[in-house]
């Protein structure tokens, strides 16, 4: 059996990596050789410790992998968000490797969304507004600035120390960033990403510029929503997993139009594979609801393995 601890897997990891393997996983999504299982949400005896598993399995992988947010971590001098990815032997069903794997989570995570923004994202777009100054967003931006050439990140988040910290820490990047108000960020950009745990919509559909890309990447569980619903009335719609997005991702919040046909979800993976149409005109505006899924995590995590494997190798 195979151990990877979070110490070790935070060196392996880069942005190349998580990339490459989320996008054969968003591949494999659409394969009629894998399966995604519904997420299934809990708790501790404690409200604010809530916990998430996600499983499926492909053609190469078989696993699980379980998220965690601790509220009361900090004080302790630990992250609220942990992961630990699981996978199973394809022959025997027995423990094959566990990966911790926090911090690789926020790569996953990113990687997705610049997937699918290399995919959906005008070839100019430069300004990137960003609602949420946490740990997610710096890795969102950085993700995003490997595949468009972001010079600008304008960001939406309360006042507070934090805030200003994440903005001194972009700005010593090499780009360009300030905290702004809500509209005048979503009238600039030409990306938009919600990374916050919102139970409403963060900004209004008029806002948004013809052209616009837009990621909701909150949004993973039933009540939260970051997206007003007259945005995606209006925009083309893609997902990592439509079955997952209408339940616990932003489009649950028209479920009943997705369900119906009155509005297309596209999964990103047939975009990938040229199944599907992405960006089709300069003035579209596209939106990705990136709900995370589990074949990511199996995915990475069997890339980490790899490279695991290699450096030792390599001596």
């Amino acid at each position: 059996m195979i151990y990877i601890s979070e110490e070790e897997s935070a060196g392996l990891v880069t942005h190349d990596l998580a990339y490459d393997a989320v996008r054969r996983a968003l591949v494999a999504a659409v394969s009629r050789k894998s399966g995604i299982f519904p997420a299934v949400l809990g708790r501790s005896c404690e409200p604010g410790n809530t916990f998430s598993i996600k499983s499926g399995f492909s053609k190469d992988l078989t696993g699980v992998k379980v998220g965690s947010f601790w509220s009361g971590n900090p004080a302790r001098n630990l992250p609220r968000h942990n992961s630990t990815i699981v996978l199973l032997d394809q022959d025997t069903g027995r423990l094959g490797a566990v990966i911790e794997a926090g911090e690789v989570n926020a790569y996953r995570t990113a990687a997705a969304d610049a997937v699918a923004a290399d995919l959906l994202a005008r070839d100019e777009a430069r300004v990137l507004a960003i609602f949420g100054a946490g740990n997610q967003a710096r890795f969102e931006i950085a993700a995003l600035a490997r595949i468009r050439p972001i010079d600008t990140v304008l960001i939406v988040a309360r006042p507070s120390s934090r805030r200003d910290a994440f903005v001194e820490r972009i700005s010593g990047s090499g780009l360009v960033a300030r905290a702004v108000p809500a509209e005048e960020a979503v009238r600039a950009a030409d990306i938009v990403v919600t990374a916050t745990p919102a139970r409403q919509p963060l900004f209004q559909a008029d806002w948004v510029r013809p052209g616009t890309h837009v990621v909701s990447m909150g949004s993973d569980a039933p009540g939260k929503q970051e997206l007003p619903d007259d945005l995606l009335q209006r925009a083309k719609l893609f997902c990592d997993l439509p079955a997952q997005s209408i339940q616990i991702g932003d489009f649950q919040h028209i479920r009943e139009a997705v369900e119906t046909g009155t509005l297309k979800v596209t999964p990103i993976g047939d975009v990938i594979e040229k199944r599907a149409p992405g960006r089709i005109s300069g003035d579209e505006i596209t939106v990705f609801d990136s709900s995370g899924i589990s074949l990511q995590d199996l995915y990475v995590a069997d890339a980490l393995i790899r490279e695991k494997a290699t450096r030792v190798a390599n001596g």
